[in-house]
């Protein structure tokens, strides 16, 4: 079965390896054709090194390119995968900084609330010109297999304005159903579920053991469990008010509604230091920017690790090579992806971009009818696709005012801005993110303008309320094995 699959973004530190490795555990792949390319040609080379490595030592037949070169690595590609960050760590820093300014305080800021929707500005042009290449040069039924944040987003831009079909991936799903069965006393293929909202706001609508439904145990089994009671407070306490259990972490979800974070002396109410994703203020920057930083500067010691293994065994339940699988050889896969809901979800707007369940197999990518959520989350939901909705079109058509309006609506930044703070806000992220954000040339000399004029309101210096000290190379090398986990991981935290 020789296909051709291209990863675009494939510097990555720790993605990339780990779903080439789930890709080519399937023993029918073993003769496939891989493509990296990125545009950091050093980031480039120490991955494609490692992949290479596991490649030949797992006696591999597949065939590892990079190249700087995006459309030659897309050319004839039957499967691409998205795994970029516009901007790197360089505007995500932004993302983050600014809005404390406001008194925005974010854990992520990658996928809603001010960091999700600049995020959104910088990747959907870029992915529209991905898109661009792959209708020119790569095989005319390629599938876009996106992983790329915001996912919603980005994945609602290439379906609408592409021309090229795309699946949103996360990993989400499989997280939380892991913490329920946990919380039960159960092994996850123990407990049927569905789960059905929108990336990073999925509801377990559906828990069932044997038969029996379980959902009205689930609040009680939380409460009483030793560590989710301290890290999942959030997830908790919407699950007491309103009856579902939530895919994303603590400090996800906390940024999506507005309750949680909009007070400074209140949040560490809600969140636990423990690890950076139960809420901790910029804590996915911090790691990424501690895990780049230790990737560049020991990566000579990741060569003299054992190679990962490809079988099936150390496969990561990440959907992407499953999908694949499906596809090209028949075996049945279900998992949950992010698709244009065309009244899948009957009470979210057709437009969207919801999180089902969904089959794969020779027939291609079946998505079942799930009817009605449950009122109070399609209204949680709803609130979200509002903003997501505004800041794609934004997005495509480089309009200020819509930008400005998705940032206003943003559940978060609503609760902690008044208008003028809104507007002044998004001046200063145009301006300083402008070098990733050419569909807005005209809008950012006129903030420019407003910005000189020195009749402002004040900001705050403000680090907000839970923001930990990025580790040095030095002090990560203390433990250098915790240091390498973190560098490896993928995406997010594998808890997630």
């Amino acid at each position: 079965m020789a296909f051709k699959a291209a990863f675009i973004g494939a510097g990555s530190i720790g993605f990339t390896r780990g779903l080439l490795r789930d890709l080519l555990s399937v023993p029918e792949f073993n003769d496939a054709q891989i493509a990296f390319t990125d545009i950091n040609q050093r980031n480039l080379d120490m991955v494609t090194q490692l992949c290479q490595r596991d490649i030949t030592e797992n006696g591999c037949k597949a065939t590892l390119t990079a190249t700087l070169d995006r459309r030659e690595a897309l050319k004839d590609a039957k499967y691409v995968f998205n795994v970029v960050r516009i901007g790197g760590l360089e505007a995500f820093q932004m993302d983050i900084d600014i809005p404390l300014k406001y008194g925005i305080d974010q854990c992520v800021g990658d996928t809603l609330c001010a960091g999700g929707i600049m995020y959104g500005q910088r990747g959907i042009p870029a992915v529209l010109d991905f898109c661009k290449d792959i209708r020119e040069v790569s095989a005319p039924d390629c599938l876009l297999l996106n992983y790329a944040n915001p996912n919603a987003m980005i994945t609602w831009a290439c379906n609408k304005y592409g021309g090229v079909k795309t699946i949103g991936l996360c990993h989400g799903v499989q997280g939380g159903h892991q913490q329920i069965a946990e919380v039960l006393g159960l092994k996850p293929e123990e407990v049927d579920i569905i789960c059905a909202g929108i990336n990073h706001m999925t509801w377990y609508i559906q828990v069932k053991h044997k038969g029996e439904d379980m959902t009205g145990k689930l609040l009680e089994a939380f409460e009483k469990h030793p560590v989710y009671s301290k890290t999942e407070k959030v997830r908790i306490d919407i699950l007491r008010r309103f009856g579902y259990y939530s895919t994303e972490s603590n400090g996800h979800l906390s940024e999506y509604v507005p309750w949680y974070r909009k007070r400074p002396d209140e949040i560490k109410d809600w969140i636990d230091l423990s690890s950076w994703i139960n809420g901790e203020t910029g804590g996915y920057l911090r790691v990424c920017t501690e895990g780049r930083n230790w990737f560049e500067t020991d990566f000579p010691n990741w060569l003299k690790e054992p190679p990962l293994v490809y079988d099936q065994s150390h496969r990561s339940k990440e959907h992407g090579s499953y999908i694949i699988e499906g596809l090209e050889t028949g075996r049945t896969y279900r998992g949950h992806f992010n698709v244009v809901n065309q009244h899948t979800i009957t009470n979210l707007p057709p437009d969207a971009i919801v999180e089902v369940p969904g089959y794969v197999d020779y027939n291609g990518i079946n998505i079942p009818r799930i009817g009605d959520l449950p009122l109070g989350c399609a209204a949680m939901c709803n609130s979200n696709i509002s903003v997501q909705r505004m800041a794609v079109e934004a997005a495509v058509h480089g309009d200020d005012m819509l930008l400005r309006q998705a940032m206003l609506m943003d559940p978060l930044v609503g609760a902690v801005c008044n208008p003028p703070e809104v507007w002044q806000l998004v001046d200063e992220m145009l301006v300083a993110e402008a070098q990733w954000l050419p569909q807005y040339k005209e809008a950012i000399d006129k903030a420019k303008q407003r910005l000189s004029s020195g009749n402002l309101i004040k900001t705050k210096d403000y680090r907000g309320a839970a923001r930990l000290k990025v580790k040095t190379v030095e002090e990560m090398a203390q433990d250098r094995k915790a240091a390498t986990k973190n560098a490896a991981a993928a995406d997010k935290a594998a808890k997630e």
